[in-house]
């Protein structure tokens, strides 16, 4: 049985426009010069491949088909077993799609809001709820998200290490990361920062029982300075008062006052914007973003965090053209 020819062109095509894309980049690529290294027109070309993104979308195709595969394979399974399928299976699949993964990693966001695009996000969110498991709180979300990250992203990174080496590499961080927190049956259980009582106001204010008046038998009756009022220590000429309220306490400095303006409005927008928040994203992170997004191994929760701006700012440069 001899092949179709017009599947074994295809397939040339395909493995030439792989090659080319891996020497120049899919940006740097043209059909001429996929045709010129078949020996085949630009016309041949388009007869196949209607536009270069179609090419795009055909090398990710096989990678996508064997990720739904291997979820389906999973969705039956009880949680424990379902959640360590997925996780060897998506390294298993992502190492024997290494090549094409590598090449394409830049460029997988190019393939467009098209059928492929959202199989890969759908992808992504089923990966994510079978590692979670059912009921999963927000730890148990974040943490899936970050474990699909584990047994990809080393794949392209590592690409002088071999299979066998990295696959372990890959999978001991992978359980180390959902491997469950440790507990100290000595200190009981431990508290949630989120959730943790405050301090009671209606309690008062605590009382030392070692402050309050003591005798040196040099010197007479003293007060620990510990129990004392705050003392506003006159300045030097020039210079701001500063605040004494404790021994060995730092002083509290005039410049860590509120600001004037503040208390009548002014500044009220410095005062909502998170400190160390970038505005905007510069352009080599909005191709991060959209990579990340893409390639679906990221929420854009976990790019928000990952780049240090907001949920908004991420939806804003994933949805402009």
């Amino acid at each position: 049985m001899t092949a179709d020819p017009a599947d074994d062109t295809r397939t040339r095509i395909l493995r030439a426009a792989l090659d080319l894309f891996a020497e120049h980049g899919y940006q740097r690529t043209s059909l001429r010069q996929i045709g010129e290294r078949l020996r085949l027109t630009k016309t041949a070309i388009l007869y196949h491949f209607p536009a270069k993104e179609h090419l795009l979308a055909a090398l990710v195709e096989p990678l996508v088909a064997d990720l739904e595969a291997l979820l389906d394979s999973a969705q039956t399974q009880p949680t424990e077993r379902a959640r360590w399928t997925v996780l060897e299976g998506w390294l298993d699949t992502m190492l024997a799609h290494r090549r094409p993964l590598g090449m394409l990693f830049h460029d997988i966001a190019l393939i467009g809001r098209g059928d492929t695009y959202h199989r890969l996000m759908e992808v992504a969110m089923r990966a994510n709820d079978l590692i979670a498991g059912p009921n999963a709180g927000r730890r148990e979300r974040v943490l899936a998200v970050q474990a699909v990250g584990a047994c990809s992203d080393p794949v392209v990174f590592f690409t002088d290490v071999s299979d066998e080496v990295l696959r372990a590499d890959m999978l001991d961080g992978a359980r180390r990361l959902l491997a469950p927190l440790p507990t100290d049956p000595a200190a009981g259980p431990r508290a949630d920062p989120a959730t943790a009582p405050h301090a009671d106001p209606a309690a008062g204010p605590r009382t030392d029982p070692t402050a309050g008046s003591r005798t040196d038998p040099t010197t007479g009756p003293r007060t620990d300075v510990t129990a004392a009022p705050r003392t506003t220590v006159p300045p030097p000429a020039g210079e701001a008062p500063t605040r004494v309220t404790a021994r060995g306490a730092a002083p509290a400095s005039a410049s860590s006052a509120t600001p004037p303006g503040v208390a009548d409005g002014a500044g009220a927008t410095s005062r909502r914007r998170r400190p160390g928040r970038p505005p905007a994203l510069g352009r080599e992170q909005i191709e991060a973003a959209r990579r990340m997004h893409a390639a679906g191994t990221h929420s854009v929760d976990a790019i928000a965090a990952a780049l240090g701006v907001s949920r908004a700012t991420v939806y804003r440069h994933l949805t402009a053209p």
